[in-house]
């Protein structure tokens, strides 16, 4: 960082009051038990310290609070729900780093549905605006687990993905315009509601997916959908994962681009929820190896779906592609069958520590990468057992390992190296990505600086010391804090 900063924050007080004037009592934390919330992130990894979480009611007062940081040159750490997977959210230990918390910022600016837009303010939950769209007719397809608590500018500063990329795409796919406070505290306003603007670099994409290291997302407009009115949902026994992607390559053929979800779960995914998580059961009359949950949806409340599907189905049990499959005859057997893909990571955190793997290759290469990855990790650890679930649509696997002894209250345990190394190797072998959601933040930099290309990072680098020449926007997450030496 600057090391103008700790000097400028050992006399913070004046810095605290110029902020504090910008948003009021009511928009700045400063007691500790205030600010705990702030400094952890959700899976409890990483903690950071703070002088103050900020809370912004407006985009003039995040540039203005900006505008003073970049004058004083004190580090900025954007937070939206705090619900990321990798610690972007989370302040450094050394307490010089100001937490910036949209949350406030929760308006749905508007909607049009004739022009299938949707204007919100980055603190708005995303549950919330896929109510909002509903409540239209419309669908807004980004789904995920945390959908109750993560908020959008967070879901687009992390290029956030779910369980409905197949069809629709991942967040950078659902959004047409953005506002953004840049570094120096300037805005950008590109909130334009366009699907055809040919009018040089489409900045947008600049910073979805940033994770705020290169200004903070304040609004943007988003794509809606027609609502669907048919939805069919079903679980499928297949023998194995090659099957499931001969299966996704069947129902593609039978059912065209009906497919919005399609995941693929592990037995000993389903052992864990049944374990840990009440009011769950099989589904089935006995156990299975693997399985796939998919979900069909078209706008045609007459439509065929279901008559198409089953035909389909059909097909794939004369081709041995599937062995025994349930479909959800209403919408509380549909909740059932999501709840169980949706609680693994869950039951996950209660069988004890598992490290986590956010990967993506092929879909071709799925069921290659799955037996390679799993005989790398048995002859380095014989007792692994491993947590394999995810969009096989999209080729994003959460692929991960309990190994036999390790616990999460033993630092050596938690450093996960040895094993990600393995994983790392094989995905960067089948030409793959070591994070396909999650992002980077501060817990896989490492891996950054190791899979990327050189010509890539210094790309990368080139565009933050452009934008962020003080390194005040969230320093030490995705590229380490030397980028600017």
């Amino acid at each position: 960082m600057p090391k103008s900063a700790h000097s400028t924050l050992s006399g913070r007080a004046s810095t605290l009051e110029r902020i504090r004037a910008v948003v009021g009592i009511q928009g700045i934390l400063t007691d500790a038990g205030d600010i705990e919330p702030y400094v952890v992130d959700w899976r409890g990894f990483y903690r950071g310290q703070t002088p103050a979480v900020v809370r912004p009611a407006s985009t003039a007062e995040v540039a203005a609070v900006v505008k003073i940081c970049a004058e004083t040159h004190i580090p900025v750490v954007p937070q939206g729900g705090n619900t990321g997977m990798c610690g972007a959210a989370t302040p450094s230990p050394t307490g010089d780093q100001i937490i910036l918390s949209l949350g406030r910022m929760n308006r749905v600016r508007e909607v049009d549905a004739l022009n299938d837009t949707l204007t919100a303010d980055a603190g708005c939950i995303l549950a919330n605006i896929q109510q909002a769209a509903l409540n239209v007719d419309r669908l807004f397809p980004l789904s995920l687990g945390a959908e109750g608590s993560c908020q959008i500018g967070g879901n687009l500063a992390t290029n956030a993905g779910g369980v409905n990329v197949l069809r629709y795409g991942n967040a950078r796919d659902l959004t047409l315009g953005l506002e953004v406070v840049l570094p120096d505290g300037r805005v950008w306003n590109g909130l334009r509601g366009l699907r055809k603007d040919n009018t040089g670099y489409d900045l947008k994409d600049v910073f979805v997916g940033s994770e705020g290291t290169l200004g903070i997302i304040t609004a943007a407009v988003l794509k809606l959908f027609p609502r669907p009115r048919t939805v069919v949902t079903a679980m499928a026994a297949v023998p194995d994962p090659a099957a499931a992607v001969a299966l996704l390559g069947l129902l593609r053929g039978e059912c065209g681009e009906c497919i919005s979800a399609f995941e693929l779960i592990s037995r000993l995914c389903l052992d864990l929820v049944f374990n840990h998580i009440p009011d769950t059961r099989d589904p089935f009359s006995g156990p299975h190896s693997w399985y796939v949950l998919t979900e069909l949806a078209d706008a045609n409340e007459q439509g065929p779906l279901r008559a198409a599907f089953e035909r389909a189905m059909a097909l794939a049990v004369e081709r041995g592609l599937v062995v025994d499959a349930v479909i959800a005859g209403g919408e509380s057997q549909r909740q059932s069958l999501w709840r169980m893909r949706e609680s693994i990571p869950e039951a996950s955190r209660a069988e004890g520590m598992l490290y986590r793997h956010d990967i993506s290759v092929s879909v071709s290469r799925i069921a290659d990468f799955i037996s390679t990855a799993e005989a790398a990790l048995e002859r380095a650890f014989p007792d692994v057992r491993i947590i394999c679930f995810g969009h096989l649509g999209d080729g994003n696997l959460h692929y991960n390992a309990f190994v036999a002894g390790r616990r999460r209250d033993n630092p050596a345990d938690r450093d996960a190296t040895d094993v990600n190394r393995i994983v790392y190797d094989v995905v960067h072998r089948f030409g793959g990505s070591f994070s396909a959601e999650h992002g980077i933040g501060q817990s896989k930099r490492g891996e950054l600086a190791l899979y990327k290309s050189a010509v890539e990072l210094e790309l990368m680098r080139t565009l933050k010391r452009a934008l962020d020449p003080h390194n005040i926007m969230n320093p030490g997450k995705v590229l380490p804090d030397s980028v600017h030496d």
